[in-house]
Formats: structure tokens, sequence, C-alpha cells
């Protein structure tokens, strides 16, 4: 029971990722609420733990996200895994593209932090994890464009929130993954002309020669959530199958 007494809000929760990362924050013992957009998703993650509490939420839409925090009472861990992956070079990011991912990459994460901050810094103590990639500034990804632009500006995000406000309790890191075999991934893997050659050759980008698991993200998640990395903030951290090596 890592995370016993922590009240904790994962975004992105109705599949992959986020959605590991509630059932893996709720095993261990947090009192876990699970936001998405995707309602019916959602009501499948209750099913499967009905101890997690589920809230539609779409995280760019400045109204819901300030309605949904004000009805928070106690928050201990932000967990923020919302994104979208734009394919495509400059060029084929027109202004729609490019304003589309700006606010789902990282004008969420601004609108969760902004509206959460508060009610940690009144507890003199928080922490705020966001998924962030590999494909950033870390390493260029082909047809990556306006998704690296976005992760690294989360990587920095993230820095800028740890220096500001490691004086008052607040911690803030990030997890930077490689390929994950999540739904999302599927699909973007099924859309392309020749699915099976698209598999091979994301799996034959990572090192160790397969993809990661959304459980083997998640349980990093619950180590940065939990008090065994409370000396730990502003650290970008790689799960990427030696991608970037």
């Amino acid at each position: 029971m890592r995370l016993k007494n922590k009240n904790i809000i994962v975004t992105a929760a109705a599949q992959g990722i986020g959605r590991a990362t509630a059932l893996m924050f709720a095993k261990e013992g947090a009192a876990v609420i699970a936001t998405d957009i995707n309602e019916e998703k959602l009501s499948e993650l209750s099913e499967e733990n009905n101890e997690i509490k589920t809230h539609k939420l779409d995280a760019t839409n400045k109204t819901e996200v300030e309605k949904f925090c004000s009805s928070v009472n106690n928050v201990d861990v932000l967990f923020h895994a919302v994104g979208f992956v734009h394919h495509g070079t400059l060029m084929d990011c027109d202004d729609d593209e490019f304003t589309r991912s700006i606010n789902v990459n990282v004008y969420s994460a601004y609108l969760m932090s902004y509206n959460l901050l508060p009610k940690m810094l009144n507890k003199g103590k928080g922490n705020i994890i966001i998924v962030s990639s590999a494909a950033s500034n870390v390493k260029g990804a082909p047809n990556r464009f306006i998704y690296g632009t976005t992760k690294a500006a989360l990587n920095g995000f993230v820095k800028a929130l740890a220096i500001d406000y490691v004086k008052k309790g607040i911690r803030c890191n990030a997890i930077l993954p490689g390929t994950v075999e999540t739904p999302s991934w599927e699909g973007r893997v099924n859309m392309a002309d020749d699915p099976k050659k698209a598999r091979e050759d994301f799996i034959a980008r990572q090192a160790m020669g397969r993809l990661a698991q959304p459980d083997e993200i998640a349980s990093f998640a619950t180590y940065l959530a939990s008090d065994e990395s409370d000396f730990v903030t502003g650290t970008l951290n790689l799960i990427d199958g030696g991608w970037t090596l």
C-alpha cells in the first residue's frame, strides 16, 4: 500500500498509460479520481475497480477544468497523461493541427496544474507528474514535428514548475516513454499504408526489440507518486527501451 492516504487525480485515464496508472494507484491504496473525455471507456474502468471515482472531463476546456478542480477538496498528486500524436513534418502541420496539438499536449497540463497547484500550496506539499515523451528535445523522431515540439515544451514546463516551487513543498517530474503498446498506438499503426511494416518499424527502433507495456510506465509513476521519491523533483525520466542510447 505504497500510496495509502494519498488523493490522486489521473487524467486521460480511460485507456493506455492513464488507465494502467489509475488502476495501479488504486491497488497501492490511493483514493483515485480518474478523468477522461471518453465517458464510455471511463465507465469500464470503474467497473474493473469500483473504488475509483470517475469524472468526464475535457482537460483543454477552461470552464470544465475550473469547475472540476473547484469540486476537489484534497489533492496530493496530479498524474497528467493527456496527449495527442500528430503524424507529419512541419509542412504537414497546418494552423488547426498546430493549435490542436498545443491545446491538447501543453495547454491541458497548464490548466490542470494552474487550478490544482493552489490546493497543494495550501497543504504545503504536492506532487505533479507529467507524461511527456522521449520524442521531444531529447530525441528527434521522423514525422513528429508538432508532437516533439509540444513534448519538449512539457519538459521545460516540468523544470520551471519544479524550480519555482521546490521551497514550498511541491515536486514536479516527467515520464518520457518510448513506444508504448496502447490502443492509441494500435490505431496509428492500423492507419498506416502497411500496418504490418509500421508495427515492425516501431518495434525495431526500440533497442530492446519490444514495445513498452502500460503497466511498466504505471510502475514508475507509482514510485514518483509515493513518498519513496520525496527527494526527486525536476527530473525527466526516460522509459524507452534504449531508444535514446
